[in-house]
């Protein structure tokens, strides 16, 4: 019975958060119905740009082709992407993700030896096998996916 009421009280971590999302909310104000439609209505009247296809002519007029009549890659080439390589993966219950610890076996979908998925921010762009290189794991690219491959995923 004791333990019930242990469960029941708040730390002062919680309390602390409480107080902030009462704070936030009591900022907020009482916007009803008819604030959140006019702010809504604003955002979608406002003027859009149009959308420019990458590889079409710029608009501006800017330097955005190196004369080759392909996209100057150059404005793209700085953005960081999340790159990663997946063994496989499986389903299970929360049941038996809760009960795994040290030394728990996951079976994966995949058998022994197969490639490896690439993948940047999600997308498969290649099949690899796994390799160390001074010390540190790494990737041999066995397959990559053609560009228009890639492009048919995204879509």
């Amino acid at each position: 019975m004791a333990d019930d009421n242990k469960s029941d009280e708040v730390t002062p971590e919680e309390q602390a958060l409480a107080d902030e999302w009462a704070a936030a909310l009591d900022e907020a104000g009482d916007a009803d119905q008819d604030d959140i439609d006019a702010m809504l209505a604003t955002a979608n009247s406002s003027p859009r740009m149009p959308m420019e296809e990458f590889n079409a002519p710029s608009a501006s007029g800017g330097d955005q082709f190196d004369g080759t009549d392909s996209p100057n890659l150059d404005v793209i080439l700085d953005i960081p992407v999340t790159i990663s390589m997946e063994v496989g993966n499986t389903d299970i219950t929360i049941r038996n993700l809760l009960q795994l610890n040290q030394g728990s076996v996951v079976e994966l979908d995949r058998l022994a030896g197969e490639p490896l998925d690439v993948k940047v921010n999600g997308t498969l762009i290649a099949h690899g096998e796994v390799v160390v290189v001074n010390e540190k794991f790494g990737i041999r690219l066995t397959d990559v996916i053609s560009p228009s491959e890639r492009i048919k995923k995204l879509r």
